[in-house]
């Protein structure tokens, strides 16, 4: 429903205030706040030398080694890079279950502002655009202002359509002009190959896919004549649903989580999966605990 309001419960960020946690980033270019970057440019520490060239600043010179040599050499820096988080959240019709409780987009929306709350604390740049056959594309910005703004926009999202992760992922990877930290939230009920193109595609940054499940999913809890909706497609299905069934749909669930494990792993990112009463808080820090 476009009209449906969603719970997102700012008391998860002053959870996260309680605790002195960082973004891991693998990448040796960019770096959040402080953390410099192996490119070379205006810093602190000095890692070498080169020949003065016209239109150099002479305050870089190194007078020193001129007295020595006779030659004029300038001081090259590490350059101080700040982090850019691009944050891509699922809000396809999948997403919008169940219709009590905390639903996956809920859950999904709250750890997407956890992971965008801990970069404004550096006072580094985010985004968090919302997809689902189309994206909605929302460019990085820095600031606490800016998160409450999203969350107000997140709040009112409409969840809609159905997922193609590899379409959207193909348009929003031109966006990423340097290398960054790529977040992307779903419940990656997708075909395998468009996540493995998803994962190769962004292979280059910092990338992190989290999975968020509902405990039925997961669990499939029932027994005997069922109904089962597609969300996103409408389609209905009846069957019966026995002990064989059961564990037929849980293995096959199992294999498609671990095929988008082995798929991250090759290609050096990270994949979390989480079902939703799992508290949001402690499926955050496990994250940062796997990744520091």
């Amino acid at each position: 429903m476009a009209d449906k309001k969603h719970k997102i419960d700012m008391e998860f960020l002053r959870q996260l205030d309680r605790y002195n946690m960082y973004v891991r980033k693998r990448v040796s270019t960019v770096y959040a706040g402080n953390r410099p970057s192996t490119r070379i440019g205006k810093g602190i520490d000095t890692v070498g030398y080169r020949e003065y060239y016209k239109g150099d600043e002479m305050k870089d010179i190194d007078w020193k080694i001129y007295s020595r040599t006779e030659k004029l050499y300038v001081r090259q820096f590490e350059e101080e890079k700040t982090l850019t988080a691009h944050i891509l959240l699922d809000a396809s019709k999948s997403m919008d279950y169940p219709d009590s409780g905390v639903s996956k987009f809920e859950y999904a929306a709250m750890f997407a502002v956890g992971v965008a709350y801990i970069v404004s604390r550096k006072n580094d740049k985010y985004s968090i655009s919302t997809f689902n056959e189309e994206i909605d594309i929302n460019q990085p910005r820095r600031g606490i202002k800016n998160l409450l703004s999203i969350i107000s926009r997140l709040a009112d999202q409409p969840l809609s359509g159905t997922t193609d992760i590899d379409s959207v992922t193909h348009k929003y990877e031109k966006l990423i002009k340097s290398r960054s930290l790529v977040v992307i939230i779903s419940d990656f009920l997708d075909d395998i190959n468009h996540i493995e193109s998803t994962v190769k595609r962004f292979s280059g940054n910092d990338l992190m896919l989290v999975q968020i499940l509902d405990p039925f999913e997961r669990r499939l809890p029932i027994k005997g004549d069922s109904l089962f909706y597609d969300m996103e497609t409408g389609a209905e299905m009846k069957t019966f649903l026995s002990d064989s069934f059961r564990k037929n749909y849980i293995k096959e669930l199992e294999d498609h989580i671990a095929h988008i494990d082995h798929i991250c792993k090759k290609s050096g990112a990270n994949f979390y999966s989480f079902t939703t009463d799992m508290p949001i808080l402690e499926s955050f820090l496990t994250t940062i605990e796997r990744s520091g």
